[in-house]
């Protein structure tokens, strides 16, 4: 099925029963060839690892292998609550094995970093680590598994021995909890030194997001030598500005390969009103229109005082000069006024106090969104 309801959630298929297999043979099959002649020890983190770990053991021909199960619980519900319990099941002598963690999934990194150093405690010769699911842009702690079988969004996902509450865990696909709410497209502006790029980075984390930076856009095509980045390239080579038809192109190519996004964070486009019309034609055509502009607003006394504090550490000339700098704030306010207005006229502008403490800010945007841009997308 497509789609299932367990309990009061309704979730989506997200791997097949085939996709699984490929990944955990992989899995496998990497570990023959590094673990060769140095007989492993796995440990499979229970409850949800079973399934995944006895995939994998039957797959593992490296000789002497070995496998045991502990008991170590941090989640309740869909949220991880982040604190690991007491380590539950480990009977035998592990002093001078090659220890390999089997998890199903590794999302804040809490319980593996927790499993690492106990294990460590214990003289093994080796801790290394597997995770079927690894999701990076959930990680609180340092840690990157030894073996992954696939990297996914930080989206909830059950089956495979994956629960909801104690169910689905029978499941032979993997789902993920299926997005009702409609896609939240953000325009975040502000003058230089406003702080966008720190409170966009909050904003992807709190909202599931994903960044389009017109910047990393340009320079991702032309190294995956795209037509788009060949076109681009011959633009660049010539010192003139991209066209806004190829950034717009390549915006549309990004966005198409992330229709399973919760939603984007543009970075540096549009900057005109050209560039918005052009980006909402575009977004019209694939029914996923702009939620609203979050225009950060702060004092020019207060920006300066910032963008020189920023210009003794990030080697940016114009981040030097006091001149330079207010010269830039007042290009922005003459380029962007008119682009405020445009999203203004649309009802979709929404003025955010850039003055203060960066987690005030932060909560300040959220509540623009919670309050403003999702009442306003749903109607």
């Amino acid at each position: 099925m497509d789609v299932i309801k367990i309990l009061d959630k309704t979730f989506e298929r997200y791997l097949s029963a085939v996709e699984i297999e490929a990944a955990v043979t992989r899995m496998a099959m990497e570990m023959n060839r590094r673990l060769a002649g140095k007989p492993p020890l796995f440990m499979c983190i229970l409850n949800g690892a079973f399934m995944f770990a006895a995939d994998l053991f039957r797959r593992i021909t490296v000789e002497g292998a070995q496998i045991s199960f502990i008991r170590l619980a941090s989640y309740r519900g869909q949220t991880s609550t982040g604190a690991v319990q007491e380590l539950i099941g480990l009977s035998e002598d592990i002093a001078g094995h090659t220890v390999v963690i089997l998890e199903d999934i590794i999302d804040t990194g809490v319980t593996i970093s927790y499993l690492m150093k106990q294990f460590q405690a214990l003289n093994v010769a080796e801790v290394q680590t597997a995770a079927l699911l690894f999701k990076p842009g959930a990680l609180k702690c340092n840690v990157v598994p030894d073996y992954v079988g696939l990297e996914i969004p930080n989206d909830f996902i059950i089956g495979y021995g994956l629960d909801y509450d104690g169910f689905a865990r029978n499941l032979p696909e993997i789902y993920r909890i299926k997005n009702t709410e409609p896609m939240l497209n953000i325009v975040l502006f502000g003058p230089p030194g406003a702080g966008k790029g720190t409170q966009a980075e909050f904003l992807i984390r709190e909202f599931g997001l994903t960044h389009l930076s017109t910047g990393d856009l340009l320079r991702s095509e032309i190294a995956a030598d795209t037509p788009l980045g060949r076109q681009a390239q011959t633009f660049m080579d010539k010192g003139e500005l991209v066209p806004d038809a190829v950034v717009i192109g390549m915006i549309k190519h990004r966005i198409e390969s992330h229709r399973d996004a919760h939603g984007f964070i543009f970075d540096g486009f549009p900057r005109t009103v050209k560039q918005a019309e052009e980006l909402d034609r575009m977004l019209e055509e694939l029914g996923i229109p702009v939620s609203g502009m979050l225009s950060l607003e702060v004092e020019k006394e207060e920006l300066v005082s910032r963008l020189l504090n920023r210009g003794q550490t990030s080697g940016r000339s114009d981040d030097r000069d006091a001149a330079v700098i207010e010269n830039r704030i007042q290009v922005y306010h003459e380029k962007t006024a008119p682009l405020k207005q445009y999203y203004a006229n649309q009802g979709k502008h929404f003025h955010i106090d850039g003055m203060g403490a960066i987690e005030e800010i932060g909560q300040r945007l959220k509540a623009a969104i919670e309050t403003g841009l999702k009442k306003l997308h749903r109607q």
